[in-house]
């Protein structure tokens, strides 16, 4: 993970998930907010998104699901980081997840979650709480 400069997020769609408009919006914002932002685009695997970060020395992936495959999906992200050992990414994600999955994905590593109704200014304002702080900030 990167020291200076701007906070790195990977942004990513995992699956078969083809409604990406909410990620785009959030990649936007992050942006806008200063922050270094790789997008992966649609139908990314969970090795895809590992591999993608950590080559773009991310301090973040944020993840955007919306098909209901959150729980399978963010699992095997945070599994292929311990196996190559880049826990220090947070993983951090939103989208039509159902309120009893929230807790049981936070036991599994999984930073924060965000629901529909999430303001991009809360999202960014929780990176920038949660993620690296920038070098001198």
């Amino acid at each position: 993970m990167g020291v200076t400069g701007p906070i790195r997020v990977v942004v990513a769609k995992p699956g078969l998930d083809g409604h990406d408009r909410g990620a785009k919006v959030i990649a936007r914002a992050l942006r806008d907010a200063g922050m270094e932002v790789i997008y992966t685009g649609l139908h990314q695997t969970p090795e895809q998104i590992v591999d993608t970060a950590i080559q773009e020395d991310a301090d973040a992936i944020g993840l955007s699901i919306l098909s209901g495959a959150h729980n399978t999906l963010f699992a095997k992200v945070l599994e292929l980081l311990r196996e190559r050992d880049a826990e220090d990414i947070k993983v951090f994600g939103g989208g039509i997840i159902p309120e009893a999955d929230i807790a049981p994905l936070k036991e599994l590593g999984v930073a924060e979650i965000f629901t529909p109704g999430a303001t991009t200014g809360a999202i960014v304002a929780w990176v920038h709480a949660n993620v690296r702080q920038v070098a001198g900030a």
